[in-house]
């Protein structure tokens, strides 16, 4: 792995590949990554002790400064609400953020993330012009800020520069309220390549064509293309019912169907929503190997519909889970409502499982956190020598865990109460939350404050 040893911690139960494993030692090296994950082990002298250590979650969709939003659109208007009249409001706010107010509104974010249990987030990064509509003197400028809010977090980030050329299906101008969206494919190339020196352990970089209404084929066709081989890819895609309707009117086919006609879709793609997906659609994804980027908190709040979770798992597809516009930073949140949708939904219980599995918490976590880390392109999902040093301490003195079956631990975290079990997270071989705080969350905190009355009083 390289690097010499920078700590330990023994587990009483720890969550490994395999499942839940007894008396295990986890050694990490100094630049972040586990060197040895040992089971049936003695805890050596003067290491800590923890009861149960689960691998930290993968957000794999985020747009950070949406944080900031949180709260203010939940007031009915003069007609029917949806995505599209959320979508007017949030325009409005994105307008006045600067690049300063960025980072904090991010970094506040991170560090939420972090005390909930993700330990990496995927930033689908797309305000990327000042107010003007002009980039900055530094093209990658905001991304730069976000960057810096991970590193003073500790999170680990994929960054997404996007790409955002059209308002609509059939390459439709721009409204003024979306020119700091705005870029074309030399853009995103530009602010990729700036952002290529702070790649590493804890920094991965992408892109993302934002949708097919707002990136034409040819243009994702092409940063695809001149992108480094292996880098993730990830695209907002049948969101909507009138997402599918316009596509539909366009081009003739429906979003999921059109993708995969035009462009060569794989392993290192995830489409972030797929909500309204027909059963060849589902078949085609899965057969793909790319990652479903559901968003369960989100969707619900938008109102946009439920992903067919069920028909996906039967055809083996891939899935994660992220928080998107951030009315939840809760990984235990989405699982649940993941679940609690297709329950709802289909009238019965327990739906994600599978023969092989039947804990639905296990299976829920374990296969999130394996679909989050192939949409991240990181060195992420597991507890295991070369995987990043990213672990969730639980709170094992919680009512909720007392007395609780190894088998039964996940299902109490993602099915009992509404308290954050979460104790303790390394993250990069950092411990970056103790005792559920996180080390600079003061500071954060007073930061994002201050940003706010700055954005409110508008």
């Amino acid at each position: 792995m390289g690097g010499a040893l920078s700590g330990c911690l023994f587990a009483r139960h720890a969550l490994l590949p395999q499942g839940w494993r007894r008396d295990v030692l986890l050694e990490w090296n100094a630049t972040g990554d586990l060197t040895a994950v040992t089971d049936n082990a003695a805890p050596p002298p003067s290491v800590e002790v923890a009861e149960y250590v689960l691998p930290g979650m993968v957000n794999l969709h985020s747009h950070a400064f949406q944080r900031a939003l949180g709260g203010m659109t939940e007031v009915a208007g003069d007609g029917p609400d949806s995505f599209w009249t959320w979508r007017e409001l949030m325009y409005r706010f994105a307008r006045h953020i600067t690049p300063e107010q960025m980072e904090t509104i991010a970094a506040q974010l991170f560090a939420e993330c972090l005390r909930h249990g993700y330990t990496a987030v995927c930033e689908f990064h797309y305000l990327q012009r000042d107010m003007a509509g002009a980039l900055y003197a530094r093209p990658a400028e905001t991304a730069e800020r976000v960057l810096a809010a991970a590193r003073l977090s500790g999170i680990g980030v994929t960054m997404l520069p996007v790409l955002y050329s059209h308002a609509g299906f059939g390459a439709q101008p721009l409204k003024p309220e979306q020119a700091r969206f705005r870029t074309g494919a030399d853009d995103v190339l530009r602010i990729v390549d700036a952002l290529a020196p702070q790649r590493g352990g804890q920094v991965e970089v992408g892109f993302a064509p934002h949708s097919l209404r707002a990136a034409d084929v040819a243009q994702i066709r092409a940063v695809a293309q001149a992108l480094p081989a292996g880098r993730p890819i990830h695209i907002h895609i049948a969101e909507q019912q009138g997402e599918v309707r316009q596509s539909l009117d366009v081009s003739g086919r429906r979003p999921v169907q059109y993708l995969y006609d035009q462009v060569d879709v794989d392993a290192r793609w995830c489409l972030v929503h797929a909500t309204h997906v027909q059963p060849d659609e589902v078949a085609l994804m899965a057969a793909s190997g790319a990652v479903a980027g559901l968003c369960p908190t989100t969707e619900a709040n938008l109102g946009d519909g439920l992903f067919p979770l069920a028909e996906f798992i039967a055809a083996g597809g891939r899935f994660g889970v992220g928080s998107d516009s951030h009315v939840s930073q809760s990984p235990v949140e989405e699982l649940r409502w993941l679940e609690y949708g297709q329950r709802l939904q289909r009238q019965q219980r327990n739906v994600a499982a599978t023969p092989d599995q039947r804990h639905v918490g296990d299976y829920l976590w374990q296969t999130a956190l394996q679909g989050g880390a192939q949409a991240a392109g990181r060195k992420l999902g597991a507890l295991a020598p070369g995987c990043r040093a990213d672990l969730l301490v639980l709170d094992d003195a919680h009512v909720n865990l007392c007395g609780v079956a190894i088998a039964d631990v996940l299902g109490s975290v993602l099915f009992c109460g509404n308290d954050n079990l979460v104790r303790d997270v390394l993250c990069g071989g950092q411990w970056q939350v103790r005792d559920g705080r996180h080390v600079a969350q003061d500071a954060i905190a007073t930061a994002y404050k201050r940003t706010l009355a700055q954005l409110r009083a508008l």
